[in-house]
This record gives C-alpha cells, sequence and structure tokens, in this order.
C-alpha cells in the first residue's frame, strides 16, 4: 500500500524527502496525474498542497518572492506582479485553463520543467533565482543553468524547490511575453518568448531574451542579448536581433511543429521585441 503523509512543517517536509527521496512529491497535481497512468505506483506520497510554508508571495527588498506552493491564479492577480513582473502574469494567464490555473503551482512547473512550460522563458527574462533546500540546508540556484536537459534540473533527490525570488526591473526595462499557439486560448505553445531590455536614450544596454519550445529545454537566447547592446531600439536592434537568433539556435522538430517554422516564428516574436511601440 502507498503511504501518505502531509508534513505539519518544512522540517518534516525536508526529512521525509531525505528519507524517501523516491516519494512522490504531490502540490497541485496538474502533470502527475495526467502522467500517472504511465508511472509506476509510488511507494509513498508528501502532500505539500497549500503548504503554508512554501506558500505566499512577499515583495520587498527590491524583489518579488513567490513562494512554490504558490498558484498561477495566484500570481496572475497579484498586483504586485502584474505591475513590475508582467511577462510572468501574461504566462500564468496562459497556463492551461482556470481550473488548471487555480491548482497548478509555481514549484510544479519549475520542477517539471518543460520546454513548452509557460511561465519559463518568464523566469529566464526576469532573471529568476530558485531557493532550494534538503536537510543540508538551503541553497540558490540561477533559473538559467537550472535545466539541464529534457524535464532534468539541477534539483538533487533530498530537495524540495521552496520559492522563486525575482528582482524588481528598473524604471528603464521594458519587458514583453508572447507566445505562439495553434489557437488563441489552451493551446500547448510553439514558440514562446519573453524579453527584460534596458534601455538609455533609445539604445539598448542590455537585455535578456528567454525562450521555450524551440529546444529541448527553456533557453536563453544569449547572441541575441550580445547582439542587441548598444543597438539603437527599432529597426537596427531588431534586426541584430533576428540575424543573432538565426544563427545561434537549431529548434526541434517535432509533432507540433517543424524545425523551420519554429526558426521563422521565434526571428518574428524576438525582433518584435525591440521594434519600438
Amino acid at each position: 500500500m502507498t503511504a501518505y503523509v502531509r508534513p505539519r512543517d518544512l522540517a518534516e517536509a525536508l526529512a521525509l524527502r531525505a528519507e524517501h527521496p523516491d516519494w512522490m512529491v504531490l502540490a497541485g497535481g496538474t502533470d502527475l496525474m495526467v502522467n500517472a497512468i504511465h508511472q509506476k505506483v509510488p511507494a509513498g506520497i508528501v502532500d505539500l498542497w497549500r503548504f503554508a510554508p512554501i506558500g505566499g508571495i512577499t515583495v520587498g527588498d527590491g524583489r518579488i518572492t513567490i513562494g512554490a506552493g504558490a498558484t498561477w491564479t495566484e500570481v496572475e492577480r497579484h498586483p504586485a506582479i502584474r505591475e513590475k513582473l508582467a511577462p510572468l502574469a501574461l504566462a500564468a494567464r496562459e497556463i492551461g485553463a482556470l481550473q488548471i490555473q487555480a491548482r497548478g503551482t509555481v514549484g510544479g512547473n519549475v520542477g517539471t520543467s518543460s520546454p513548452v512550460g509557460d511561465s519559463l522563458p518568464a523566469l529566464l527574462a526576469l532573471d529568476c533565482e530558485l531557493e532550494v533546500a534538503s536537510v543540508r540546508g538551503h541553497r540558490r540556484a540561477p533559473y538559467s543553468a537550472w535545466c539541464t536537459g529534457y524535464r532534468t534540473t539541477q534539483l538533487a533527490p533530498d530537495e524540495l524547490v521552496i520559492a522563486a525570488h525575482l528582482p524588481l526591473p528598473g524604471a528603464n526595462v521594458r519587458t514583453a511575453w508572447r507566445k505562439v499557439g495553434t489557437r488563441r486560448a489552451q493551446s500547448i505553445s510553439k514558440v514562446m518568448g519573453a524579453a527584460a531590455i534596458e534601455v538609455d536614450a533609445g539604445v539598448v544596454v542590455s537585455a535578456r531574451i528567454g525562450l521555450g519550445a524551440v529546444a529541448n529545454r527553456p533557453i536563453r537566447a544569449t547572441a541575441v542579448e550580445e547582439a542587441v547592446r548598444g543597438q539603437r531600439l527599432g529597426a537596427q536592434a531588431a534586426e541584430a536581433a533576428r540575424a543573432a537568433l538565426r544563427a545561434s539556435i537549431a529548434p526541434i522538430d517535432d509533432v507540433r511543429s517543424t524545425a523551420a517554422y519554429r526558426l521563422e516564428v521565434a526571428e518574428n516574436v524576438v525582433a518584435r521585441f525591440f521594434h519600438v511601440s
């Protein structure tokens, strides 16, 4: 029979994780339940749904901290996230239907790290840092280095994702997010992109560009970031971004879309980020 435990506090949760790294960690369950019929019955379940130590959203100290147990509904509705981290709020609105948004959690998205996860390009562009914990202590990991392959991450078997920390963008930073799918709603992405672009007197000072659904993991378009530095916002920066992306990525080819289509769309999405609005 499968064991089932709902921890009373974080110390108990981490002890369970250390003692039983093979047990299923359950929060919203939006991915785990879908895949359950394809998996072995787990030896145990650690239920972290609405687990207070990893819940909530706080603003302060120049950053917004989102608990791993926060749902996408909570993220989308939070006024500070809507105002300061708009790409993440926009992405939250696209994560499945309303029922999925009410159950799915930030920790689940970064734990699964599917290449088509809607929030993940936004986390890359917004310079997210993840906090993870185990009985050995807490550590921070930049999300830009978190994914190690297809649905694989830096997370150790005895660790839990605790929170996502996102710095507040400066006044000169423009942010954007775009998703391209087969329809306007409840669509699995063909291409996604997010951007945080610092501009001074119309010139790009720096940029962070996150892309999803074009590789086996969410990626930073570092070649684009380098190419646009010092370029004037508008056609100059847009064409520099387009050329750099074309030369630096080789998109995946699968049942949802061809590599050629993904490359063309990704170029258009990224170039649009640098147009003057």
